[in-house]
């Protein structure tokens, strides 16, 4: 459904002052784990309906109280006086937009957003390269509809904060807004607690060739497709269909475990590869439990790597569930305390010889295919997310321009069951879809 969005109001809002130890204006070098993430904005984009939509001022109150208490949000990126790409914490503030929409927010969701859903969350990644040196690291749009209804729509630089930190952000400005700004949770923004060394450090893992592109990387070379040949679906998974699939695996394994492996499965054979094509699964895994000494799940950064379970074609369609879900589990675990570690001293070393390298981050229009790259959004609260009246009624799925990433998330429309988010080539989303159900 195509609705005219009209901007009211435009403006870059500076914190409130706090009184944490964290404030005044200085330089943070980006972590190793920066480094390796996607240099570009993430959009998130969630609906309210009117009797749960706060007023645009206090929502604002809100964030500029919630912003204080995280300083990489106000701040700029920029580089210090060595030549590293670095957070100037300097409080210069977060973009702001206000936004009316001439229709009822009922009618919109009824008839699917993707119409209009780009003027719902600022375009940051639009915003010419020459004139990035100043942009706001978060943004952040209010969307107003004419039945008073509320859509947030955010967007924020992957390099500041992984998706584990913005729940944690999402939800302390929550807090913020239905105590009336009483309660204003705090994060541990300490950075280095994240790259601790050992002495001497000692890489031990191939992380030039795995994490970053180096000159050996395996990373396959993948296409890039026009972007009208990559499709956006949203399949809804209910408990019950949860239920029945982890009975088929017969063994301990998580919600996510067991919907990508049926993801995987019906994926590879939506795309009828060759029983002998190798493909993969790209995973990012959560490292803060996992390193030693452990990092507080509190913890505002970036502090994800990844996992690779592999299979030939042949071989994921004809085994059963819990074989796949055995593959994706010893491919996860092996991103151990040890390989963490490795990672961490590979980035003084890389901090040493000054050498910048390239993340494996895709590019717009890549084409996966063969493989996937699935992310669970599972222990993210978004649809718990409660400004004072009440969760949000939609998660709205901005569109993903790379094929064969995918999302799960907490169902907003029918809980406690998980949509799945996935962008997949044009020629394989009807046999998909067919098969998306079928347990065989």
């Amino acid at each position: 459904m195509a609705v005219t969005v009209e901007i009211t109001r435009r403006a870059v809002l500076s914190p409130r002052p706090s009184c944490d130890d964290h404030a005044g204006s200085r330089t943070i070098p980006l972590t190793i784990f920066d480094r390796a993430a996607t240099d570009g904005y993430v959009p998130a984009v969630f609906a309210w309906t009117a009797q749960a939509a706060p007023t645009n001022a206090t929502l604002v109150d809100g964030l500029l109280a919630t912003v204080a208490r995280f300083p990489h949000l106000a701040g700029r990126l920029g580089v210090d006086d060595r030549g590293r790409r670095c957070f100037h914490l300097n409080d210069a503030g977060v973009r702001v937009i206000e936004a009316a929409a001439a229709a009822d927010l009922a009618d919109a969701l009824a008839h699917g957003v993707s119409g209009h859903i780009d003027q719902l969350y600022p375009q940051a990644d639009k915003v010419p390269v020459h004139e990035r040196a100043d942009e706001p690291l978060l943004q952040v749009q209010l969307t107003r509809y004419r039945c008073g209804g509320l859509v947030i729509g955010t967007a924020c630089q992957h390099l500041v904060a992984d998706g584990q930190s913005m729940s944690f952000f999402y939800a302390a400005w929550a807090t913020a807004v239905s105590t009336g700004l009483a309660v204003l949770p705090s994060p541990f923004i300490d950075r280095t607690a994240a790259v601790v060394l050992r002495n001497p450090p000692a890489p031990a893992f191939d992380h030039r060739n795995i994490e970053f592109k180096g000159e050996h990387s395996p990373r396959r070379s993948y296409p890039v497709v026009p972007l009208d040949r990559i499709k956006n679906i949203t399949m809804h998974f209910p408990e019950e269909f949860v239920a029945r699939l982890k009975a088929r695996v017969a063994a301990r394994c998580s919600v996510f475990q067991c919907l990508l492996a049926h993801a995987w499965k019906k994926v590879t054979a939506a795309r009828n590869l060759s029983p002998e094509e190798l493909t993969q699964v790209r995973v990012a895994v959560n490292c803060r439990s996992r390193a030693k000494p452990s990092v507080p799940m509190d913890f505002f950064g970036n502090m994800v790597l990844w996992a690779f379970p592999r299979m030939r074609a042949g071989e994921l369609l004809s085994s059963n569930y819990a074989a796949v879900v055995g593959v994706i589990r010893d491919a996860v675990a092996r991103v151990d305390a040890e390989y963490i570690q490795s990672f961490v001293d590979f980035g003084e070393a890389l901090e040493r010889s000054g050498e910048q390298l390239t993340p494996t981050a895709a590019v717009v229009g890549t084409a996966f295919s063969p493989d996937l790259e699935v992310d669970s959004w599972l222990g993210f609260r978004f649809h718990d997310l409660d400004f004072g009246g009440g969760p949000p009624c939609a998660f709205l799925p901005p569109v993903v321009p790379i094929e064969g990433l995918m999302f799960f998330v907490r169902s907003c429309t029918a809980k406690p069951g998980v949509d799945l988010l996935a962008a997949i080539h044009d020629e394989h989303v009807d046999a998909f879809k067919q098969i998306c159900y079928s347990l065989d």
